[in-house]
């Protein structure tokens, strides 16, 4: 991948890797190194070097580069912008008690307020005060730190990016340090291309040690990215209203699945529209859910205009479960599909609606996931997925773009694309072909997509999250699980996605 990330991808990205093994002191250790490595090469033996760290990770950063600088022969002096008692980033603070113990080789200042920040003279001043994840403009005491490096006449050289600048936008978020040199890692960030060459000086990328497969497969990094965040003042709506349609008169547990899984998700609100009896069973299933109750016995053009008014009331939708292909609910979904269109509600297409949509010519589902399995994935393209991973991504990849919509392919190892990017997910197990996991999966899809996610990233987490609680549940119970255990682990696994290293054993 040469694409430019953005600071929530990078930070995705990291907890992956740690996720496969590669801890964050790890990325730390290899990120310092290489920051002293390219200053070595800039720099005669013996120079001085001033550091200006922040408590961060990126402090943490620039902390690895003293004791490497150090071994080097540079002359360094570190001068930490805040209070040692308030770091509170773990391997920044194991590579601060390892510099304070280098009592005779580093010069260490601590600068706890804007009156106390030196100006460090040296050959090179390198700005370890603020990494890529920093929000708003800089304040004291680092605000002062940024105006001393900027009036030092030193080679200044920023680790990952010059503090104040935004990675995502590339603009200054106040004051920020123009850099000679910044040293970003494992990709280039996203805002770079539009930085003021005068801010951002010469750019180079350094690797840091980042498995592919961190970016590659789906880690609670991609489940951490879609976690909302709940202030004390949240009101009833502020996390989404989800509408699910589906049922009929043979089949009523798929949409209550659906509904009970956005629940769990953390939706405010879950509409079931479904025929009448099929909705009353679902009522059945927990006083939670809000049905929605059609005449009839299966879903027809006729409810159009009750799903048109219940849409106006909702953030997302997900179609499908249990529906059926009678005649009158290929038509109604048909123009289902035409409300979408004009109303533009992002929609989760499932099970029954995905059979239906493939019937549909040149339509394009925009803001829509299609969750197909193998055999849906054959009807959606025609062509049944191959067995050899790499053919089968890229046709995922062709079938999302051709499409307009993200596709996630269920399988032994879940393929989501959009129509660019690939992902893969390998979380689940047998016990999961019980019916009704799938379900499950829409639901947490579904109930990220109505938070306000993006259909990719609410994709990739979603079958993340899915395939752990089937695991959990499996640990627990062995091969004998129902849809149902899953449920009641989808808060676990977004409250702490690493808790599937453990039942991993990894």
């Amino acid at each position: 991948m040469t694409r430019d990330l953005t600071s929530a991808e990078m930070r995705a990205i990291e907890d992956n890797s740690e996720y496969l093994g590669v801890s964050r002191l790890q990325l730390m250790e290899n990120a310092g190194k290489a920051v002293a490595d390219r200053i070595r090469q800039r720099a005669h033996p013996g120079a001085k070097v001033a550091i200006y760290a922040g408590t961060g990770g990126n402090g943490g950063d620039g902390f690895v580069a003293a004791r490497h600088l150090s071994s080097m022969g540079f002359k360094v002096t570190v001068v930490l912008v805040g209070r040692s008692s308030d770091i509170r980033h773990e391997s920044t603070l194991k590579n601060w008690h390892a510099l304070q113990r280098m009592v005779s080789s580093v010069k260490i200042v601590e600068a706890s307020d804007s009156t106390s920040v030196p100006r460090a003279e040296g050959d090179v001043v390198i700005d370890a005060l603020l990494g890529t994840g920093t929000v708003g403009a800089p304040r004291e005491p680092i605000l002062s730190a940024i105006r001393v490096i900027n009036s030092l006449d030193s080679l200044k050289v920023a680790i990952d990016l010059p503090s104040g600048l935004d990675a995502d936008t590339g603009l200054p978020m106040g004051e920020a340090v123009t850099a000679d040199l910044t040293i970003t890692f494992h990709r280039s960030k996203i805002g770079f291309g539009r930085t003021d060459k005068r801010i951002l000086g010469e750019l180079m990328v350094e690797g840091i040690g980042i498995p592919v497969e961190a970016e590659t497969y789906a880690g609670p990094g991609d489940v951490l990215k879609v976690r909302k965040p709940r202030p004390p003042d949240s009101h009833k709506g502020d996390f989404g209203r989800l509408l699910v349609v589906g049922g009929s008169e043979t089949y009523f547990g798929a949409p209550a699945f659906v509904a009970l899984s956005a629940l769990r998700v953390g939706v405010d609100l879950v509409y079931v529209a479904a025929p009448h009896d099929a909705a009353m069973a679902v009522s059945s299933y927990s006083p939670d859910i809000i049905t929605i109750k059609l005449k009839g016995e299966r879903l027809s053009e006729g409810h159009l205009p009750t799903i048109e008014s219940a849409l106006s009331k909702v953030d997302a939708v997900v179609i499908g479960p249990g529906l059926g292909l009678d005649d009158e609910t290929v038509r109604a979904v048909t123009g289902y599909f035409q409300l979408e269109q004009a109303l533009k509600k992002p929609t989760v297409v499932d099970a029954d609606a995905l059979k239906i949509s493939a019937k549909i010519r040149h339509w394009r589902l925009e803001r829509s996931v299609l969750t197909p399995h193998a055999g849906e994935f054959a009807i959606l393209t025609g062509k049944h997925p191959a067995d050899d991973m790499e053919e089968r991504s890229s046709q995922v990849r062709k079938a999302a773009f051709e499409k307009h919509a993200t596709v996630l392919l269920k399988g032994p190892v879940d393929v989501i694309s959009d129509g660019d990017l690939v992902r893969l997910n390998r979380t689940h197990n047998p016990g999961m072909t019980v019916g009704g996991t799938g379900d499950v999966l829409s639901g947490v899809v579904g109930g990220l997509v109505a938070h306000g996610f993006g259909t990719l990233d609410s994709a990739v987490a979603g079958a993340f999250v899915n395939g752990a609680a089937g695991d959990l549940a499996v640990k627990e119970k062995g091969y004998h699980i129902t849809a149902s255990d899953l449920i009641g682990y989808i808060p676990a696994v977004l409250d702490r996605p690493s808790i599937h290293e453990e039942v991993r054993g990894w």
